[in-house]
């Protein structure tokens, strides 16, 4: 298991609304604008995903000699 290939990648976290579809930069501006008198937003609203990005790999196969 040692020999494995790694595979660069880029890991990107998503704050959003899920009431509103609204995204925020950081989890402390969705906290902001829970605290906010002026908006409807409540806790139940976050929702929070990670998209990963993967470089694209040759699907061939890999021989040891």
């Amino acid at each position: 298991m040692t020999d494995l290939p790694k595979i660069p990648a880029t890991a990107k976290e998503i704050i959003r609304n899920k009431r509103t579809g609204k995204i925020y930069d950081s989890k402390s501006h969705f906290d902001a604008d829970v605290a906010d008198a002026n908006t409807d937003t409540t806790a139940d609203d976050f929702r929070q995903d990670l998209e990963i990005q993967v470089t694209r790999v040759s699907m061939g196969a890999l021989t040891k000699k």
